[in-house]
């Protein structure tokens, strides 16, 4: 997904507008100058419009203050990473001074820029944009963050700047990105399988800032290979160049067929690798579990087994998920990534036949406790097909969707992989109310 950043002074509203078009209250609204001080991001999902909203604090150019200059350095790096600016002002007062140094650090940008201008929160208001328009800039919308007035033209104009999605992807190569905490050894895998140095390797963390692309063979197939900046955790997420590096690893999720989570074998299934591996299933991608470092831990007799156990536990949500314990430093264990990925993507990629379908809709009936309601109401299947691949996707007709438990859903989901190599892949399970007019 593309990058839209939202730019303006401090208290024009930018927080507001930034919870309005993602729907959220992540964003610290107050009346103080200066409140939002970090980047905040969210997926922006109107339609078929997607994209990933960013917050930045608000600018004072040539204030002098060491938080201001702090500020300005991530904006302008902001506005270099972005795919489209939005320009936020304060429309019931027009442009002043601040305003205009904006303008023109935007203009030299060469970024394409639309100018939202803030608490027009009635038409009678617009007759107060002319000033705003005065900026030199094309686009201008007069919002109201507050009230959502004009919200969906502001989205128009964006959807007709950022670029397109079927640009991103010109060819059917399989597309495999490396994914985990920094300094896990992404790079080195990388510079394993392509047979060369790519990648830049240190022992310093985050030294991959950008989101790289190789084509390497896997056997007789090519594939790309989209290599990293390490995610870190949002508190620690501590300068511009670190965070941008955190959107384009979502990015290269979303860009991915399968994704290879790796972690170091001396720390383990932490809290970020669990929500990173939630992220990547969320988004029906494949994955692999892959601990690297494997030759640094002290040897014991249990040590695989004891480890294989606990990601396992700490993993519940992904147990279908192969796993491979590899030194990228010797390339041991690392000769079986190829195929357990070009598995794991075929499965992605699998059908289940009509026939397999309906023997399981008949061991699903004979269920012997099938979901039922309070008064007494049993959950009856009519029939399931399979929608989709990649992920594979399956619908199920039933007669009350609202009392089918979780419990049963995980039934199905278990009997479904029963049923079919789905090792790596997510399921997609949708429950349909059976259209009785059609009895």
């Amino acid at each position: 997904m593309s990058i839209v950043t939202i730019v303006g002074r401090p208290n024009v509203g930018k927080s507001s507008l930034f919870n309005r078009l993602t729907g959220s209250r992540q964003a610290i609204v107050d009346n103080m100058p200066g409140v939002t001080r970090d980047r905040l991001y969210a997926e922006v999902n109107e339609g078929d419009l997607h994209f990933y909203l960013v917050d930045t604090g608000g600018l004072l150019p040539d204030s002098g203050h060491p938080l201001d200059e702090m500020i300005m350095r991530q904006v302008k790096l902001a506005i270099e990473e972005s795919d489209v600016i939005l320009f936020v002002l304060d429309g019931r007062e027009g442009p002043i001074g601040v305003d205009r140094d904006i303008a023109m650090l935007l203009r030299k940008s060469g970024k394409p820029i639309v100018v939202a201008a803030n608490k027009i929160d009635d038409p009678v208001h617009e007759n107060e944009l002319w000033s705003t328009t005065g900026l030199g800039f094309d686009r201008v919308v007069g919002v109201s963050a507050e009230h959502k007035r004009n919200i969906e033209t502001l989205l128009d104009h964006i959807r007709e700047l950022l670029p397109s999605d079927e640009l991103e992807r010109t060819d059917e190569m399989l597309r495999i990105a490396l994914i985990g905490r920094p300094n896990v050894g992404k790079s080195s895998i990388l510079n394993f399988l392509a047979g060369e140095d790519r990648a830049l390797v240190s022992d310093l963390p985050g030294t991959t800032r950008d989101a790289v692309d190789t084509v390497v063979a896997f056997g007789e197939k090519p594939v790309r290979i989209i290599d990293t900046a390490g995610l870190r955790r949002k508190s620690h997420v501590d300068s511009a160049l670190e965070y941008y590096s955190t959107v384009r690893t979502y990015q290269a999720i979303d860009r991915a067929d399968v994704c290879v989570l790796v972690m170091d074998g001396q720390e383990i299934a932490t809290e970020q690798d669990q929500r990173v591996a939630g992220q990547v299933l969320d988004r029906g991608k494949g994955l692999v579990l892959l601990v690297n470092k494997w030759d640094l831990l002290p040897k014991t007799p249990k040590l695989g087994d004891e480890t294989r156990d606990r990601i396992r536990e700490e993993f519940a949500f992904v147990t279908h998920v192969p796993m491979l314990f590899v030194s990228a430093r010797s390339g041991r264990g690392l000769e079986k990534l190829p195929k357990t990925v070009l598995d794991v993507a075929e499965n992605r990629g699998r059908r289940i036949s009509t026939g397999k379908l309906n023997r399981l809709l008949k061991d699903l009936l004979a269920f012997e406790k099938m979901p039922c309601s309070r008064t007494g109401k049993v959950l009856r299947i009519s029939y399931c097909t399979q929608v989709s691949v990649n992920p594979p996707s399956f619908a199920f007709f039933v007669n009350d969707t609202k009392i089918i438990s979780t419990s049963f859903k995980r039934h199905v989901e278990r009997k479904l992989r029963e049923l079919e190599d789905f090792s790596g892949s997510p399921l997609r399970i949708f429950w349909r109310a059976q259209d009785r007019k059609s009895h």
